[in-house]
């Protein structure tokens, strides 16, 4: 009986093994792991001649860890609340690694082109916006020009004309009709193309386009010399907090009041502040670096808007429900533009 035992113990041992080994080597799965990421201090990625911040307190940059799922990541993601599973169509909106990595790097440099524009714009320090035409984050496999352009192309003019902005790109082509045809001429690596095809019918309406997704492509260029270096961080979340951080230097005003304040929300040029994804996870990593203060995009929720949010909540009210559940001591503060945020860090 002794020896059938031991057996037995044995048997379970060399499975539970076996199960262990299968879990640590087995190739990774079709799926994405979200989880907190890390909390930086923004002062030591910035640099400004003769700009130092000798203020206590930081402006703390949140982020989201993006990883590809193992089984053991998986189990893992299943039984943290922290953590989500990804498809890869969503954690990578459909590009392959490289050209999704390229996007989050435009992403990036584009958000800290407009976090020093209007940092520089609000603290009266001379500083211009060029625009260089609308950068292509994304084509619709449906659009006619699929494989005329590609991701990271920047469209300079349509049908012989120049825009100022994307907005105006925009208006142009919805007043043109479904299958109309126009030419979009195109910087490719370096060289200019144009090409002609009809316009589509865009997802979810009747409006024609190209079937693009689109932003400004813009160069800054401040009076004040300044260095920004974020690493290896991508994506365009970081703009509300990078513009503050730029501000509170070429300042020297303690708009942080000597607290360490966390955040996130993209910016525009004019000022105004963006959603983002993830926030909940930002939240449970400002919470663990113990930031008492969030600065949350806010918009005004509607049934229209929510439809498309992530979790059918807009970005401040998944804040305030993770901060509330997670992190009672932390306060969210919701922020529309720059110019109502320095507002409400003047409240603190």
């Amino acid at each position: 009986m002794f020896k059938n035992k031991r057996n037995k113990v044995l048997l379970i041992s060399i499975i539970g093994l076996i199960i262990g080994i299968l879990i640590m080597f087995t190739p990774f799965l079709p799926q994405y792991i979200e989880s907190p990421g890390n909390v930086t201090d923004i002062k030591s990625i910035i640099k400004i001649n003769n700009h130092e911040d000798n203020n206590k307190g930081s402006f703390m940059l949140t982020t989201v860890t993006e990883s590809k799922a193992s089984p053991a990541s998986y189990l893992y993601a299943k039984l943290n609340p922290h953590y989500s599973i990804e498809s890869v169509e969503d954690a990578t909106n459909g590009e392959d690694n490289q050209t999704y990595m390229k996007v989050q790097n435009f992403y990036m440099i584009n958000s800290i082109n407009e976090a020093i524009y209007n940092a520089y714009l609000h603290a009266n320090k001379k500083v211009s916006l060029k625009y260089n035409g609308i950068y292509v984050l994304n084509i619709d496999n449906k659009s006619k020009f699929k494989d005329k352009l590609s991701v990271g192309d920047t469209i300079i003019g349509a049908d012989g004309k120049s825009f100022d902005n994307s907005e105006q790109f925009r208006k142009y082509i919805n007043n043109k009709k479904i299958g109309e045809k126009v030419t979009i001429k195109f910087n490719h690596d370096g060289e200019i193309h144009e090409s002609t095809e009809p316009l589509i019918k865009l997802f979810g309406s009747k409006v024609p386009g190209i079937g693009i997704i689109l932003i400004d492509n813009d160069t800054v260029k401040p009076s004040i010399p300044i260095k920004v270096n974020p690493g290896a961080v991508g994506g365009p979340s970081g703009g509300l907090m990078f513009s503050l951080q730029i501000y509170s230097q070429l300042t020297g005003k303690n708009i942080r009041h000597n607290q360490n304040i966390a955040g996130t929300g993209t910016i525009d040029k004019h000022g105004n502040v963006g959603e983002i994804g993830g926030i909940d996870k930002k939240i449970i990593a400002a919470k663990n670096a113990g930031c008492k203060y969030f600065l949350a995009p806010y918009v005004k929720p509607t049934k229209e808007t929510l439809k498309f949010e992530e979790n059918h909540m807009t970005n401040y009210q998944l804040a305030v429900k993770t901060a509330k559940k997670y992190a009672s001591n932390m306060k969210v503060i919701p922020v529309t533009n720059f110019d109502d945020a320095l507002k409400q860090l003047n409240k603190i």
